[in-house]
């Protein structure tokens, strides 16, 4: 009932209880609950899970736990609306994300969030300062109280995590103005402008109790941002990034005091001899609280590809201990994403997901990659279809050149052709049982 209060998974695996949501997690991770349950009692997984979101199914984000993968949509001023979105969410699900952040802005936006949490069943995240910044002119304007209110309504609205830019403090901006490109998160230039203009502390850090207060209510995992995350390989691993990396992690304290949920955001572009440090910092800094990574990007000129140079980055990042990764499009840097742009950085980044998980050494994780080997090796191309992690272009891209159901049988495909073929020329001699000739 509404204004009850309610335990949030972290309090409830605190009092040593397995919630619904816990069990859900745990056998989509193939793991016993109870490992689970002290996993999240530790801060070292969360489960984002608004009991508000109501067509919700439960995901686990952290150590132990196979690497997951954000997609970020959302309208703009200038482009799309509620349908576009609601179809990229649709899409995003197909192709295996397995959250949503919902960055709207411009007009309706709780039209659109409310038909992408009617529409997800993946959890779903928001940036609140976004819509904040809808009510002013001049962001510089916008009243203290406002910072909150839109968190409030956006936690009643079902909500499941919040990226909330607490950790950029005015005794960072001194350091942003040594870098190449300043700041480049729309959050953290958001809240840089409201505290220079006002000669005011980030009131999301001053208040953050109220934040908290928020959270508590309604099981929100908040996701600390990163305000000053470096937005191009000259800016990666500075001291304005370590400082407020710093201050991140004195907050992620204070959400466990409050049995709140909490994940760190992490770095955008760093070049790849970086990564491994950059995981290793956060997790010394922030106690093993789950990090979130935007990428990382490993270089700088890769505009149109960048969805590539994000799961390059986004690869090493997991492999050194990220445990949840932002997808990166084709059209970062360029412009809103479409559905296809979408469906291309989502599979980018299960590949890096997925990649991680198996160097990682995860439960299971070789599993299908064993099959699709099975299945090459005995020429089952409706096999190797069903485990490609898009079915749809590996299918797609064969019947280009061999078409029609009498290829799905054939001992070759068009690469080399039945005369060049490796394995059919190799059959006789290493497996003639096959009857391959």
């Amino acid at each position: 009932m509404e204004g009850l209060p309610i335990l949030t998974q972290l309090a409830s695996a605190r009092a040593g209880i397995v919630t619904p949501q816990m069990e859900v997690v745990a056998r989509d991770e193939n793991m016993g609950p109870g490992a689970l349950r002290d996993a999240i009692a530790a801060g070292r997984v969360v489960i984002p899970a608004n009991p508000g979101h109501r067509s919700l199914h439960p995901v686990g984000i952290g150590a132990g736990l196979t690497v997951k993968v954000n997609v970020n949509l959302g309208r703009s001023t200038s482009e799309s609306c509620l349908a576009d979105e609601v179809e990229k969410v649709r899409i995003a699900l197909k192709y295996g994300a397995d959250a949503v952040m919902d960055l709207s802005t411009g007009p309706d936006v709780d039209d659109v969030r409310g038909a992408v949490l009617a529409a997800c069943s993946a959890p779903v995240g928001t940036v609140p300062i976004y819509q904040a910044a809808e009510e002013v002119d001049d962001f510089a304007d916008l009243p203290l109280d406002a910072f909150f209110e839109v968190v409030e309504a956006q936690a009643r609205q079902g909500v499941d995590f919040m990226t909330i830019h607490a950790g950029i403090l005015r005794a960072h901006l001194p350091l942003a103005r040594k870098r190449a490109i300043g700041i480049v998160s729309r959050g953290g230039a958001l809240i840089a402008r409201w505290m220079d203009h006002n000669d005011r502390e980030n009131p999301y850090f001053e208040h953050f109790d109220r934040v908290l207060d928020i959270a508590a209510r309604h099981d929100v995992t908040l996701s600390l941002g990163d305000g000053l995350r470096p937005g191009c390989l000259a800016d990666a691993s500075d001291a304005a990034q370590f400082a407020e990396l710093s201050t991140l992690g004195d907050l992620a304290r204070r959400c466990w005091a409050r049995d709140v949920q909490v994940m760190i955001e992490g770095p955008g572009h760093v070049p790849f001899d970086q990564i491994a440090d950059n995981m290793r910092r956060q997790k010394e800094l922030c106690d093993g609280a789950p990090f979130y990574v935007l990428g990382p990007l490993v270089t700088d000129v890769a505009a149109g590809y960048d969805h590539i140079a994000g799961a390059i980055g986004a690869t090493m990042a997991a492999v050194a201990g990220a445990d949840f990764l932002c997808y990166v499009t084709p059209k970062e840097h360029l412009g809103l994403p479409d559905a296809e742009d979408v469906r291309a950085g989502v599979i980018a980044f299960k590949i890096a997901a997925h990649a991680a998980d198996v160097a990682r050494g995860h439960p299971n994780a070789r599993a299908r990659d064993d099959a699709m080997a099975h299945a090459r090796y005995n020429f089952d191309w409706e096999g190797q279809f069903a485990l490609a992690l898009d079915p749809d272009r590996a299918r797609e891209y064969h019947d280009l050149t061999l078409p029609g159901p009498e290829h799905r049988d054939s001992p070759f495909c068009s690469m080399c052709g039945p005369k060049f073929c490796a394995m059919r020329n190799a059959a006789p001699v290493v497996r003639p049982e096959a009857g391959i000739k």
